[in-house]
């Protein structure tokens, strides 16, 4: 297999983190790239005599760091002690709690059968095993929570507790998710507007059929809009893998040209090693920048065939507009950017350190993108 190849754009970025702190051996697990390939990046862009920095000081960074994994291991091996079944009536006191949610309290003793004067004296009991289990599932919900970027919610804690060891239902984490006070960011559900004008000089190839078998067989792509205070908008164009939703190239500018299209398809072809694109279908809207010659002329080169969305009609295109969204609700609606150089980095450490490589999706299995994407490699 080829050795893989970064643009110019990726090394500086990379450089750019790690002069702000974040060591070799982290940048190189959060973004796939090898520790070598980083070092010499460092060697050729970034001199002794312009950081400042010794050899001897890194290796020290690199010391701590090692050391504060191991130390955080052995916390959470701490965590999953405690998991013989509870002999007293803790869990049915604490069923309860979950579900007066839902129903009163006398409702539901009396169901249980258990004395409502009981289930209120239980609440000034020492702390049993199973409320000394909560507290311990409680920080690791806030590990889990705030490793996310305080992005998941319950469902997906819940997953990540069980691939920890941890037995624990869905109601109860999201209880003790609502004790600690922590929530994911609200996502408003995805609501296409609908428009049926036919557009006879643009086919549209897929027709919504985003079933695929392996990567590289269909992809999507699209530009949005993010404001800074200082530049005003600016704009993010990305082709996504529909197969492994990986966004396999992207490309930030400050005007919506031609030119940003360009790039991304560029740096998803260099991504994904494509050398010829037979079979593959990349959906687009009817935006100036997809239908230009410029645009046309590059699929033609690689053998690629466009589909168009129709006017109007986003959920032709779903799963980029999707990513847009998720993008928009997790990261930059969070944020004040002031100027373009500060975006470009949290684009940068959001997709490439954050979506593609960490985050899992539901409709992967709970996989993240890239391990999608590395289970077909590793079958082929």
């Amino acid at each position: 297999m080829m050795a893989k190849k970064y643009n110019q754009e990726t090394r500086e970025l990379i450089l750019q983190l790690n002069k702000r702190g974040q060591s070799v051996p982290s940048l190189a697990r959060e973004y796939g790239i090898s520790e070598a390939t980083i070092f010499n990046w460092k060697k050729e862009y970034t001199p002794d005599e312009e950081t400042g920095k010794s050899q001897a000081d890194i290796h020290q960074m690199e010391k701590k760091m090692h050391r504060l994994e191991q130390e955080n291991d052995i916390l959470k091996k701490g965590y999953h002690h405690i998991h013989e079944r509870i002999a007293d009536d803790s869990p049915i006191y604490e069923m309860i709690d979950e579900e007066s949610q839902e129903y009163p309290i006398r409702m539901l003793t009396q169901v249980l059968e258990i004395s409502k004067t009981t289930y209120y004296a239980s609440k000034d009991r020492c702390p049993s095993q199973r409320s000394q289990e909560n507290e311990q599932l409680k920080e690791e919900i806030l590990q889990i929570y705030e490793k996310s970027k305080r992005r998941y919610g319950a469902p997906k804690i819940t997953y990540k507790l069980k691939q920890l060891g941890w037995s624990v239902g869905l109601k109860r984490v999201q209880r003790l998710m609502r004790e600690l006070g922590v929530h994911s960011v609200i996502r408003k559900k995805y609501r296409p507007a609908t428009n049926h004008e036919k557009v006879t000089a643009r086919e549209n190839l897929l027709k919504q059929d985003f079933s695929t078998t392996s990567i590289n067989q269909k992809w999507g792509a699209d530009i949005t809009y993010i404001h800074t205070q200082k530049e005003g908008w600016t704009y993010l164009a990305s082709v996504m893998d529909l197969y492994s939703r990986k966004i396999i190239g992207y490309s930030y500018g400050k005007q919506m040209t031609t030119s940003i299209a360009v790039e991304a398809f560029h740096q998803a072809v260099q991504n994904q090693q494509l050398k010829e694109g037979a079979g593959l279908v990349l959906q687009t809207d009817l935006g100036t920048q997809y239908t230009s010659d410029a645009f046309e002329q590059l699929l033609l080169q690689y053998h690629v065939s466009h589909s168009y969305s129709r006017k109007g009609t986003p959920y032709d295109n779903s799963g980029i507009e999707s990513f847009h969204a998720t993008l928009k609700k997790e990261e930059v609606y969070l944020k004040h950017y002031k100027t373009f150089d500060e975006t470009r980095l949290a684009l940068f450490q959001y997709i490439n350190g954050w979506y593609n490589r960490e985050r899992i999706h539901g409709k992967l299995n709970y996989l993240t993108p890239q391990q999608a994407e590395d289970q077909v490699k590793m079958s082929a």
